[in-house]
């Protein structure tokens, strides 16, 4: 077997995350063949650390025999037209819904716990200045320290970094601000917070689609955005408004995830769809983008945030567990798929004067 066969034998595997073939996605690194001895070095644009020992099983069963290396790297992708890439952070993915009461901050905590999960270097920042949930979602308490007076330290919890209002105020204190203040407080957050070296921001977005959350659009560099659903048809309604304030400040969306998909009993197992079927599945088919996943409601997903142990971390083998790790494989792989951003490798020119 030489070179071009093994090339041609990869050609025919193909990634579920990406739906693209590992030559057309250039995921082949190197290919050596010495007699019978074949060596594959694959490199994937997205974390998958718990996938990775299937890709290896695939390849070899196309390719027995076979050495399969499996690694990932990251790399920054870019954002909307005028606006600058935040320092420390590679990618920004904007997970939004359009209304409230679908599981969006419960999504986005158990969304970046699993990029984490699966080798990435992963923040996370509650945008709901309202009503912010992640600290007590993170089991985190206390305020972030401030080493020269001007910026923040984002706290950490469960290896990911964090940033939050509700980290500055008393839990049971309400916000009652006007929308400019909101918008800057959320800008404060994003930019003022030190955050080291990240593959992937998730921003936990408030619910609407009014002027904060077009504002945060507008200014936030967003590499990607996910709409979260449930199958009811007043989510979707929601959900799809999510969708076009997206569309219409030109930040690429991800796909469509559809939570509490269907009710799992938690005495005899048993399996219904109390609020419909295949909503979010239609809803990406209708905007000709892609469906992400599912997450079914289950109680022990309300339990285990509640008392600040997410799901990921609760049980990271678990089913809900694996739910969670296949949408973050699949909005990553899809976001590995576009342009990325090269700004960063070219120096600043300084002319100084004699």
């Amino acid at each position: 077997m030489n070179k071009e066969a093994v090339e041609t034998l990869l050609a025919g595997v193909t990634d579920p995350h990406t739906r693209t073939d590992l030559v057309t996605g250039k995921s082949v690194r190197k290919i050596e063949v010495d007699g019978d001895a074949v060596s594959i070095d694959i490199e994937l644009g997205y974390p998958a650390k718990s996938w990775e020992p299937e890709l290896v099983r695939i390849v070899q069963d196309v390719i027995p025999g076979a050495r399969v290396q499996v690694a990932s790297n990251t790399a920054s992708h870019e954002v909307q037209e005028g606006v600058k890439p935040l320092r420390g952070v590679k990618n920004i993915i904007a997970v939004a819904s359009g209304k409230g009461g679908v599981g969006k901050s419960t999504l986005s905590v158990n969304l970046a716990l699993a990029l984490s999960a699966e080798g990435a270097s992963v923040g996370i920042l509650d945008a709901d200045i309202y009503g912010p949930s992640q600290p007590r979602m993170l089991g985190v308490s206390g305020q972030p320290q401030s080493r020269d007076g001007k910026s923040l330290e984002p706290m950490n919890s469960y290896h990911i970094q964090a940033m939050s209002i509700g980290f500055l105020v008393d839990e049971e204190s309400p916000m009652i601000w006007r929308g400019p203040m909101v918008t800057q407080a959320l800008e404060q957050l994003l930019n003022d917070t030190r955050w080291k070296d990240l593959d992937y921001l998730i921003v936990d977005m408030p619910p609407g689609t009014g002027d904060t959350q077009l504002t945060l659009a507008q200014k936030v560099p967003v590499s990607g955005a996910v709409i979260v659903t449930t199958p009811q048809d007043i989510a979707l309604l929601d959900a799809r408004k999510a969708y076009k304030m997206f569309e219409k400040v030109d930040i690429p969306i991800l796909g469509v995830i559809e939570n509490m998909s269907t009710h799992i009993c938690s005495n005899c197992g048993h399996e219904e769809h109390i609020f419909g079927s295949g909503g979010g599945t239609r809803m990406a088919e209708q905007y000709g983008t892609d469906f992400l996943g599912e997450v079914p409601l289950d109680r022990s997903i309300r339990e285990q945030v509640d008392s600040g142990r997410p799901s990921v971390v609760a049980d990271p083998d678990g089913r809900i567990s694996g739910n969670y790790k296949r949408i973050a494989r699949n909005a990553s792989a899809k976001l590995s798929m576009r342009k990325k951003d090269f700004s960063s490798r070219f120096p600043n020119i300084v002319i100084q004067q004699n």
